[in-house]
């Protein structure tokens, strides 16, 4: 195997990353938005039918992420997501990250909302 392609192959990512248009196609499609941020980022707003689990959490709640569905991972900005993608592709489930994060997501104009369906803000 050549020297390239053996370096591609170990240091790709383990996920897909998607933009904001592309993540609200894929939940159209059956996908479990998993919003991996802190809880007082979460109750300021959140995407309407995400999941929450924090970041911090995920390792031992594997199990409250559906394994037969695809998974788009998320946070603010992307970076948080990014790490629990990667644990979520390296427990065999297929992941998607939300490239930009939530200020992409509201970026393009994708819905926001706090506790009970009011408006959301991004904290």
């Amino acid at each position: 195997m050549a020297v390239a392609a053996l370096l591609t192959m170990l240091f790709r990512k383990p996920y897909r990353s998607v933009d904001a248009q592309q993540a609200a196609a894929l939940i159209a499609d059956g996908a479990v938005l998993l919003d991996v941020r802190e809880p007082a980022e979460w109750r300021a707003g959140h995407a309407p039918r995400a999941r929450h689990i924090p970041l911090g959490q995920l390792a031992s709640r594997l199990g409250d992420v559906p394994a037969d569905r695809s998974v788009i991972t998320v946070c603010r900005s992307g970076a948080r997501s990014q790490q629990a993608a990667a644990l979520l592709a390296h427990d065999g489930r297929q992941v998607h990250n939300l490239t930009g994060g939530m200020h992409a997501w509201i970026s393009a104009g994708m819905p926001l909302q706090a506790k009970g369906g009011r408006p959301g803000r991004l904290a």
